[in-house]
């Protein structure tokens, strides 16, 4: 295996809601000599605090611990923590999962039936290039991951986008939703990382751009 590409480790965060599980990654990675396990999780509360506290290079991610869908942990660590490289582990192996997945931004999915060279491999790899995305799915998956244009927010973050579409302001959302707008700022910031936007009007560019939202005029004042 070849070396970490700086002189302090690949620092990963495990998370599984099975510790016998958590165990034998953790023998595994640390027996490579360059990957150190910073932190441990066993549900998607706990993720996203190891996460933020750590903000580790990499995170290993069971795809169904308990708490939040998928997605939003996803979402939310990337929030906390946007330069960790997000690997999803799975028993499954769907192109409909897959494509939510890679829009929220993971950078790899792999199979619990992988070997271990294979994990190392994939830590390393999306350490060392920001853009690289490893896969070790089935041939199917892979020719049946669909562009993003459903599926990738929730319904009550496209309620949210949609309102902004029409220059409405978080306060004016919040009144529209009968919602707090911590709440509304909550839903844009799943919304910038789930679409890789940089402003309310990226945003909204891009949802329109795939078909999520429809095209609105300014609204009038509340």
């Amino acid at each position: 295996m070849a070396a970490a590409t700086s002189e302090a480790p690949i620092s990963v965060v495990l998370v599984d809601d099975h510790a016998l599980f958590r165990e034998g990654l953790r023998e595994i990675l640390e027996s490579d000599g360059d990957i150190a396990v910073v932190g441990e999780a066993g549900d998607s509360e706990g993720a996203v605090s190891a996460v933020a506290r750590t903000r580790p290079d990499v995170v290993l991610l069971d795809v169904e611990i308990p708490g939040d869908e998928v997605t939003e942990t996803v979402a939310r660590m990337r929030t906390s923590s946007p330069d960790s490289r997000i690997i999803i582990l799975s028993m499954y192996d769907g192109p409909q999962l897959l494509t939510r997945l890679l829009v929220a931004g993971i950078r790899g999915y792999l199979l619990k039936s992988v070997h271990r060279h294979e994990l190392l491999a994939a830590v390393h790899s999306v350490h060392e290039d920001a853009s690289r995305i490893v896969l070790a799915v089935s041939t199917h998956s892979l020719a049946h991951v669909e562009s993003p244009r459903s599926g990738v927010l929730s319904d009550k973050e496209v309620e949210v986008l949609q309102l902004a579409a029409q220059a409405l302001s978080n306060a004016q959302i919040a009144r529209r939703l009968g919602v707090a707008e911590a709440t509304v700022k909550r839903h844009m910031r799943n919304i910038f990382v789930k679409l890789n936007a940089v402003s309310r009007i990226d945003a909204v560019n891009k949802a329109v751009a795939a078909s999520l939202i429809q095209p609105q005029s300014r609204a009038e004042g509340d």
